[in-house]
């Protein structure tokens, strides 16, 4: 059976047990987060899933790169608070004045 879980892959994926060790969920804007502390027989892991819509997309971090990911956070972070917003060219700006930026 293969591993992977869409059809055209050969089948749906075995289910694997993860224990819960922590959670947390959070509300950016429309966005709503729930990220997660697990662990399965493979090791820790973070995942982090969005819903929406009624579907769930997630990603999973293993636990080892979780201060890489801290840090690349906290860089971005810094990165966006250091860096204005764009901003759409204003309604009653000319076309000139709006590629002048």
């Amino acid at each position: 059976m293969s591993p992977y879980p869409h059809p055209q892959f050969g089948g749906l994926r075995t289910p694997v047990r993860e224990d819960m060790l922590k959670s947390q969920e959070i509300t950016i804007e429309r966005k709503h987060f729930l990220v997660m502390l697990k662990e399965n027989p493979r090791g820790r892991f973070l995942r982090i899933a969005e819903e929406a819509n009624g579907r769930c997309n997630s990603i999973m971090i293993p636990a080892e790169g979780l201060k890489d990911f801290q840090k690349l956070f906290e860089e971005l972070a810094k990165a966006a608070q250091e860096n204005p917003a764009w901003q759409p060219p204003s309604a009653k700006s000319s076309p000139r004045e709006a590629a002048v930026v």
